[in-house]
């Protein structure tokens, strides 16, 4: 959801910012470029569940491949069908520079699962790989596709310069939670993370605190660049999600930290970041 919601958003914007451009046959292209995000995403999070049946039978018993409703030979055809899908989508319609982003996301993705790399065990390397896919790859790329597709040069506007700095965060803060609910097969399969050596409660913390800073800069940013932002919606929108986030925060602190109090509070985070993606085409 978030890939495709970001994707979206990001055509959205630079459509709204070139509606001269416009051509019907650009919607048939964009589609496209959905589409082949979707299968990335798709390899990335299928290559990662196949190399973590094990925790996932601990943390995450919900999955597919854990659950054994898909095996792991059909699980192989799919990730490797949605990386050669998805990578000839991008080579026929996008050209080189976003062909080679592309890879470089899958690329990404593969050492952050795979062994002997399997860097999703070093926090650091970890936090890096999502935010740099999340943050700056999807939001570059898509925008610079979308004005590529429009016959315009690679031009940055503060709104995507602004939504790449915000997502690049939220995406740490993101890589910082995930771990969150799953401390418990962490530990058991000795996976290093923030939350199993600093604590949920700490861990939560800093991902709250990361979260307002960000949401505080964004209605700063409003009021810097009025030329820029409209604040009638940038202000009041991220200070109410701004008033969330503090909510549940606490709600997590009443709750004692529980595994269903984590992971609702995990599922906040990523409702946080969808409706970034749908307050964006706006500001």
């Amino acid at each position: 959801r978030g890939t495709a919601l970001g994707s979206l958003a990001l055509v959205a914007r630079a459509l709204l910012e070139n509606q001269q451009l416009i051509r019907w046959h650009l919607v048939f292209k964009a589609f496209c470029g959905v589409i082949a995000l979707i299968c990335g995403n798709g390899y990335i999070v299928g290559i990662n569940q196949i190399y973590d049946i094990g925790i996932d039978k601990v943390n995450k018993p919900y999955l597919p491949i854990a659950a054994g409703d898909l095996s792991v030979q059909l699980a192989w055809l799919l990730v490797l069908f949605f990386a050669g899908a998805g990578l000839s989508i991008v080579a026929w319609n996008f050209g080189s520079f976003i062909t080679s982003l592309y890879c470089l996301g899958l690329f990404l993705g593969t050492i952050y699962s795979v062994p002997p790399f399997r860097l999703k065990r070093y926090p650091v390397a970890a936090f890096l790989i999502i935010a740099t896919v999340r943050g700056f790859l999807l939001n570059f790329g898509v925008y610079y596709a979308t004005r590529a597709a429009l016959g315009l040069p690679f031009q940055w506007s503060s709104p995507v310069a602004f939504i790449t700095c915000f997502v690049t965060l939220f995406a740490l803060v993101i890589a910082i939670t995930k771990d969150l609910p799953d401390v418990e097969g962490d530990r058991k399969f000795q996976i290093s993370t923030l939350a199993t050596k600093l604590g949920v409660r700490n861990i939560a913390l800093l991902g709250s605190g990361l979260l307002l800073a960000n949401y505080l800069v964004a209605i700063f940013v409003a009021f810097y660049l009025p030329q820029e932002f409209r604040q009638s919606i940038m202000v009041p929108a991220h200070a109410l999600l701004a008033s969330g986030l503090i909510f549940q925060a606490w709600i997590l602190e009443q709750a004692n930290y529980t595994k269903d109090a984590i992971l609702q509070f995990y599922r906040f985070i990523w409702n946080l970041f969808y409706a970034e993606y749908l307050v964006f085409p706006l500001i």
